[in-house]
C-alpha cells in the first residue's frame, strides 16, 4: 500500500486524535501533512477526536479507507501500517469504538466493507499542550517516507 492507492474520489483518509493533547495530534498532523504536500488530493480528508457508531455509515460508501491515529504502545518502535479486519469487541461504547468495531458494523449494517488500513504512529506525550513531541514528530516523518513509497507491513526504522 502506498498513497497513490487513495488519490480516488472513492477514498478516505481519516486522522483520528486530539491537537490539543500533544501526541494525540499525530492522525491531524498527517492530514494536514498530506494537505501542505498537495498529496490526495481526490480523496476524502477527514478529521475526528474519536471514532464514533456514524462512521461505520461513513466507511460504507468508501473503496478503500486509511485511518491514521497515535499509538502508545510500546511495542511500536515509530510506527505501523497494517491491513486491519472487522471484530466487534468491547470497546464499543456511546463515547468509545474501535477501528475493527466500526469496520464490522459496517459489513452487519451495510452488508459492504471497504479495504481499510491503519497507520499507528507511536506517540510519547498526552497532555493538555499543542505541538508533536520531538520523538513523535520524527516517528510522523518515518510514516510519511514510508507511506510514498513502501507496502504494508511493520515498519521498525
Amino acid at each position: 500500500m502506498n498513497l497513490d492507492e487513495f488519490d480516488d474520489e472513492s477514498c478516505l483518509i481519516y486522522g483520528i486524535g486530539n491537537v490539543g493533547r500533544q501526541d494525540d495530534g499525530l492522525g491531524w498532523a498527517f492530514v494536514d501533512w498530506l494537505e501542505a504536500q498537495g498529496l490526495c488530493a481526490n480523496a476524502e480528508l477527514h478529521r475526528g477526536y474519536q471514532l464514533l457508531l456514524e462512521d461505520a455509515d461513513v466507511i460504507s460508501t468508501r473503496q478503500r479507507v486509511l485511518f491514521v491515529d497515535a499509538t502508545k504502545d510500546e511495542a511500536v518502535t515509530a510506527f505501523t501500517l497494517e491491513r486491519a479486519v472487522p471484530k466487534m469487541d468491547v470497546s464499543f461504547t456511546s463515547h468509545a469504538i474501535s477501528i475493527p468495531a466500526v469496520m464490522a458494523i459496517c459489513l452487519r449494517c451495510f452488508d459492504r466493507l471497504p479495504e481499510v488500513y491503519v497507520l499507528a504512529v507511536r506517540g510519547f506525550e498526552f497532555e493538555l499542550a499543542t505541538g508533536l513531541t520531538p520523538a513523535a514528530q520524527r516517528n510522523l516523518d518515518a510514516a510519511t517516507a514510508h507511506v510514498t513509497r513502501v507496502t504494508v507491513g511493520r515498519n521498525t526504522p
